[in-house]
């Protein structure tokens, strides 16, 4: 499958590409962002590399480097994994450097990928985890439509103790209720 370029007012979302392994690599080594996204695997430099050079061919998944308007260097990325053609869902996870959070970046690629999940692709339901240390990103998924379905139970580390994951989704027919006639 072709991976999109999708053009919001503040950003681009392009494919993620072997030039982004040097961003992507600082995003894996940032502590705080691990620890907010529940993510424990240690990356070696080579598989970021490969990573980066050969994602984009990969099928039942898009993953897209969050760029701003004008420039095309990577701030974060947002990933559809787990596509499923028959059910028509999807996963969604979203990370973005530490100096680029909280700058709505991450609200605007959330808002366009999710077109792309339910118009272009025909989806009909986008799940994602998000800790429950996390009340930032929580509150974030919950203003554009997430549900809270269910939570996990000291499913993730955080430091020597544990924390929850909270299931959130967004159905098709919740989607389209927040889009704006245009």
């Amino acid at each position: 499958m072709e991976k999109p370029t999708l053009q919001g007012e503040m950003i681009v979302l392009r494919p993620i590409r072997a030039s982004d392994a040097d961003a992507l690599w600082e995003s894996v080594n940032d502590a705080e962002g691990n620890r907010l996204t529940g993510t424990t695997q240690v990356f070696t430099r080579e598989e970021i590399d490969h990573w980066c050079a050969t994602i984009a061919s990969r099928d039942g998944r898009i993953d897209l480097a969050v760029t701003a308007n004008g420039s095309d260097e990577y701030l974060g990325e947002i990933v559809l994994n787990e596509i499923d053609d028959v059910v028509r869902s999807a996963n969604l996870r979203l990370a973005m450097r530490p100096g680029y959070r909280g700058r709505g970046y991450g609200t605007e690629a959330i808002q366009l990928i999710l077109g792309l999940a339910f118009d272009g692709l025909g989806l009909h339901r986008v799940e994602l985890d998000v800790l429950s240390i996390n009340a930032r990103a929580k509150s974030l998924y919950e203003n554009l439509g997430f549900r809270v379905e269910g939570r996990k139970r000291d499913a993730y580390r955080d430091g020597p103790g544990w924390c929850d994951g909270i299931i959130m989704a967004l159905l098709e027919d919740e989607y389209r209720a927040t889009q704006i006639p245009g």
